[in-house]
């Protein structure tokens, strides 16, 4: 065979160094979607209606996707999903920490949609006009449907070559915190219209599951979200007393919530049983007593657009749970009974819990506990998309205390336990004057409108009140210094309650010297009809009580326009009552 020329050699040799190889090739194009660098990853968007990703029912969505800088994939996946109102844009901020731009520069594709009904996915009038978008409206983060949008997205990636199949993760604030905590509980399922469950497959027959979740400020049961009843921090048994009995109306927040979602896409009133928001709201804004059509509506709330619903055959997805003692809206208590469920029915389920000074308002999201939390939840996907040795440590809750000012870079803390209820290491106790009434009539309504935790600065000091007020109950004790860690119970004994009553508990802390007062706790019960005992559970909190203090714990019939007032006025006999509250230091008080 005739030599080659050197020069040719060489030629050749320049040549194959030049051209991409297999394992170098350009990087793949999600969804069909243009790749350019930016911000230290690659930006591969949706930039016109045309490139919408139409989802399993041919409903079209909005959606970018953050690959790393290099590689071809398949890459470990995250889809990071908005809260209520928002659109893809959320997480697209490039903040170190949590943003689609930082977990792209450490290695993972991200998924950014925008929720069918919201922005682009047709919740604009212009976004519309295409086909799909004529029943793409808004379904309240069902599992049949904005949970299954997720899963489709994510299948479709992975037969694409995008994301690794047996490397998916999920995370969202609020609405998109919601999501992931359902996707977690499906885990390797899909949920059909008609309720049933599926296994969760890729088009091209692949079999998926959730590799891990971090659901930042979620609801576990979305019906007593919006309608609490006091049954909240339950240890055992049926951990999702939604209705039992109804509870009462988060009004200031649901008003709002319902404002959001009609600047986007409703469904037509009466049109879809599933999602018809309108009707939903219109009975329950007439409140107490709620019929049969109301017990309907939250039971479809409750068993579809919430991880409640969700049977879970096996252990969820490896999750870390954050929510905020000072999150009115989805408070503590909705991600620690996730703790509580999981862990009761699969002992070695990886399922830990972020508590902290955070979350919807009066929550303060410190700073300096933010990426502390950031860093965690980085880990977990860490563990369990990339490396997937499952070394993550169980059993194990994680809080922050509340501190003032607001824009403290820190909460109070931090403390760890196996448990909520371990955070606390002794009692304090405090019991009222027998024979008490609560009345209607004795609601300040100038107090509870400052209170409305869409304009609260719970660190502003406000005058402190009388404790001889009429139509409420005050129980005080001089705080001895300690540290209040988790969620305070109230025993009391009454003559036999209506169904349409309602008790507010309060935490104060009254500075004696400024004759000033802060709110440090609170939550609503509706006391089961005919009922003569009844344990009222606060949504809990870490505040330290400085020495000198008083405590101060109040119930009220009433606290608008936070919670809905009851239909009529009613008066309640307190004949008994004593508080305990779980502290930091140790002993009883």
């Amino acid at each position: 065979m005739r030599a080659r020329h050197p020069l040719l050699i060489l030629a050749a040799a320049l040549a194959s160094l030049l051209a991409p190889s297999a394992a170098g090739a350009a990087p793949p194009l999600p969804f069909g979607h243009a790749c350019t660098p930016q911000d230290g990853a690659l930006f591969c968007p949706a930039t016109t209606d045309a490139q919408r990703v139409a989802s399993f029912d041919g409903v079209p969505l909005d959606v970018d996707v953050w690959l790393p800088a290099t590689g071809d994939g398949p890459f470990p996946t995250i889809t990071m999903i908005h809260g209520w109102g928002l659109d893809k844009h959320n997480f697209e901020t490039n903040a170190e920490g949590y943003s689609a731009q930082d977990y792209a520069r450490r290695g993972f594709a991200v998924v950014v949609s925008t929720a069918r009904g919201f922005g682009r996915s047709c919740g604009t009038l212009d976004s519309r006009t295409s086909p799909g978008c004529d029943k793409g409206w808004i379904h309240l983060d069902d599992s049949r449907y904005e949970v299954r949008d997720q899963q489709t997205l994510l299948g479709m990636l992975v037969d694409d070559g995008v994301a690794q199949a047996t490397a998916l993760g999920a995370t969202g604030i609020s609405y998109g915190g919601g999501t992931s905590l359902q996707l977690a509980y499906l885990k390797d399922r899909i949920r059909n219209p008609d309720g049933s469950y599926a296994p969760w497959t890729t088009a091209k027959g692949t079999q998926l599951s959730l590799a891990a979740a971090w659901p930042r400020w979620p609801w576990s049961d979305l019906g007593d979200a919006l309608l609490p009843n006091g049954r909240t921090w339950l240890t055992g048994g049926n951990l999702y007393q939604y209705a039992s009995p109804p509870g009462v109306d988060l009004m200031s927040y649901q008003d709002v919530l319902y404002g959001l979602g009609a600047a986007n896409f409703l469904a037509p009133k009466g049109v879809d049983p599933g999602s018809d928001l309108q009707t939903w709201k219109a009975r329950i804004d007439q409140g107490e007593p709620y019929d049969a059509k109301a017990m309907a509506y939250l039971k479809e709330i409750h068993d579809h657009h919430g991880a409640g619903g969700i049977t879970l055959p096996s252990a969820p997805s490896p999750l870390l749970v954050q929510s905020g003692w000072t999150d009115d809206l989805f408070p503590a208590w909705q991600g620690a009974r996730v703790l509580q469920q999981v862990r009761a029915a699969f002992p070695a389920a990886t399922v830990n819990l972020q508590l902290g000074d955070l979350g919807h308002p009066r929550g303060a999201n410190h700073a300096r506990d933010n990426a502390n939390f950031s860093v965690a939840g980085l880990q977990l996907f860490d563990e369990f998309l990339k490396r997937g040795n499952k070394s993550v440590p169980q059993a194990r809750v994680t809080a922050y205390g509340q501190s003032c000012p607001r824009d403290a870079s820190r909460g109070i803390g931090p403390w760890v336990a196996s448990t909520v209820a371990a955070l606390a290491r002794g009692t304090l106790t405090i019991s009222g004057a027998p024979k008490q009434t609560i009345t209607t009539k004795g609601i300040d309504k100038l107090l509870a409108a400052k209170l409305n935790p869409l304009v609260l600065d719970p660190c502003k000091p406000l005058p402190a009140a009388h404790d001889t007020a009429p139509g409420i109950v005050v129980l005080t004790k001089t705080s001895p210094g300690v540290t209040l860690l988790g969620s305070t119970a109230i025993a009391v004994t009454h003559p036999k309650a209506s169904g349409t009553s309602q008790i507010v508990a309060r935490i104060w802390d009254v500075d004696p010297r400024a004759r000033t007062m802060r709110l440090v706790d609170r939550s609503v019960t509706r006391p089961v009809a005919n009922a003569t005992h009844e344990t009222l559970r606060l949504n809990g909190n870490g505040w330290r009580f400085a020495k000198g203090h008083r405590i101060r714990i109040e119930l009220t019939a009433g606290d608008p326009p936070t919670f809905r007032p009851s239909n009529g006025s009613f008066s309640l006999r307190i004949l008994t009552e004593k508080a305990t509250l779980p502290t930091r230091e140790k002993g009883r008080r």
